[in-house]
């Protein structure tokens, strides 16, 4: 059962009984498709990714999404961002929100870095003078200057973690959402972002982590949310709830 927690601070996260559910449709051949169709048997079915999900991030907070694959914690960090819908509840946030859902998501393959930085930005909510205020910093933390007018498309996904992350960081977000992101990119760059992620919690920032890596969101993370098949089954100390995981 989930354990309750009691924390102080303005709500930046509120998650009320959020609902989401895909439809899985199975490849059949022609002839399986004309036999299900006169049968009429169903040729989709549907799962629930998250069932009656409610808590609360407060302001400050750094937190884990934790749980094994398809227990629903990228599904939910992907609809804190806002880029998909809940079929039912709500999810509202309190100031800027910065995600780092997929690895160059929000990048034209077309543009160059440079444009990307511009177009990344202002999705991020930056203005025009703001990015061209910290772009010189962008740039240098992802470490990537030579290739900055090089259209994305031929970047790596090591360059575009680089760039993808140095954008996100520097847009001044109040919550921060991270999905495996960290995975990505060698061990340097990592330490690098780990770093800076550190320091955004020290600021006072809103953190939503989701990552395998245990021991990392364990150090990391002071509170750990633990889902299974799209509910909350623990709702702790971040160190407690991964021994709960580990079992």
């Amino acid at each position: 059962m989930a354990t309750s927690r009691t924390t102080t601070g303005p709500v930046n996260i509120e998650i009320a009984d959020v609902t989401k559910s895909f439809t899985l449709r199975h490849q059949r051949s022609m002839k399986e498709l004309l036999v299900a169709s006169v049968k009429g048997k169903d040729l989709s079915n549907s799962f629930n990714a998250l069932d009656g999900v409610s808590f609360d991030v407060h302001e400050g907070e750094t937190v884990a999404l934790l749980g094994f694959n398809g227990s629903g914690k990228s599904t939910l960090l992907k609809l804190i961002a806002g880029v998909m819908h809940t079929d039912g509840g709500t999810i509202r946030t309190r100031g800027r929100v910065a995600g780092l859902i997929e690895v160059g998501a929000g990048f034209h393959p077309d543009l160059t870095g440079r444009e990307n930085v511009y177009m990344n930005g202002a999705i991020l909510g930056m203005s025009e003078q703001a990015i061209e205020k910290r772009f010189d910093d962008i740039v240098a933390f992802s470490e990537i200057e030579k290739f900055i007018d090089t259209e994305v498309k031929f970047y790596s996904s090591g360059m575009f973690l680089r760039l993808a992350f140095s954008v996100a960081v520097h847009s001044d977000p109040e919550v921060f959402l991270i999905d495996e992101i960290l995975a990505v990119g060698d061990e340097p760059f990592q330490k690098k972002c780990l770093a800076r992620i550190r320091e955004l919690s020290a600021e006072g920032r809103t953190l939503v982590i989701v990552s395998h890596d245990l021991d990392m969101v364990a150090d990391l993370c002071d509170r750990g949310i633990l889902l299974e098949k799209g509910k909350i089954v623990a709702d702790g100390e971040s160190h407690e709830v991964v021994k709960q995981m580990r079992g």
